[in-house]
């Protein structure tokens, strides 16, 4: 059943002018950011030759642009996520979803599947960009699945996020700017809690706040290091907010 509900809504994003203008408009900003490093990268080159250990096109392009799509992710996911619970409470159908034989763990994952299924070909296109110089150029493949893996797990806790904010409200626009504010105040807030607790000796509720900072997290994935407490507050940020999506459904249910 979550594949089922899965590709209903991968079905329609696919059918969705908006789904489309955000991709659209990712890959132009991505597309002309990768095009204009590499043209810094080519300008310099001859300088680079002479340092002992150069970084190489990986480093000085894939990588800022895997942090930058990191970035427009942060607008992206909300605009796409917006409309999944939201307009079916708007239009009356999130009723007869609910009063079917499926639970809203399945309901919910189904819908997180895929939105992430989309986030996917977004994660795949920025990855051609770099692999379409492997003919050209040396890569550092182990950066490049670091990078990856990274982008993959950040969109995974925005969609989460993403998600419970178009349960709360009826209205779209209304989720989009719920989402949004609830990611930028992670984004900012999330690793300044994190050292403050940090400095006052608190190092277990440091540590817990890292979960809610989710650019923390991208950034050792981002230098290509394998942080397996990176990867495992990546992955609770995202269970902890479809957990809440879960529950709020249901107690629309049980509220009828």
């Amino acid at each position: 059943m979550i594949l089922t509900i899965a590709g209903k809504e991968l079905r329609a994003l696919f059918a969705s002018p908006l789904a489309w203008l955000v991709l659209t408009v990712v890959q132009v900003i991505l597309g002309y950011g990768f095009l204009k490093r590499l043209d810094d990268f080519l300008q310099i080159q001859s300088q680079l030759a002479q340092l002992a250990s150069p970084p190489g096109v990986t480093e000085l392009v894939a990588a800022p642009t895997f942090a930058t799509a990191a970035a427009v992710l942060l607008f992206a996911v909300p605009l796409l996520a917006m409309r999944m619970i939201a307009e079916e409470r708007r239009n009356q159908t999130l009723t007869l979803l609910l009063s079917a034989p499926v639970s809203m763990t399945e309901i919910i994952l189904g819908k997180f599947v895929g939105l992430m299924a989309f986030l996917l070909l977004i994660v795949v296109l920025v990855l051609a960009m770099p692999l379409l110089l492997v003919t050209s150029t040396r890569l550092d493949f182990g950066l490049l699945a670091g990078l990856t893996l990274a982008l993959l797990l950040l969109a995974a806790g925005f969609a989460a996020v993403s998600l419970y904010a178009s349960s709360l409200t009826a209205q779209p626009m209304a989720a989009a700017l719920i989402g949004f504010g609830l990611i930028l105040a992670m984004v900012f807030m999330g690793e300044t809690a994190g050292d403050s607790l940090r400095a006052r000796g608190w190092q277990v509720p440091a540590a817990f706040a890292q979960v809610f900072s989710p650019l923390k997290n991208f950034e050792p994935l981002g230098r290509g290091m394998i942080d397996s407490y990176a990867i495992a507050c990546s992955l609770l940020l995202a269970a902890g907010f479809l957990l809440l999506a879960i529950r709020r459904l249901d107690g629309r249910r049980l509220r009828g």
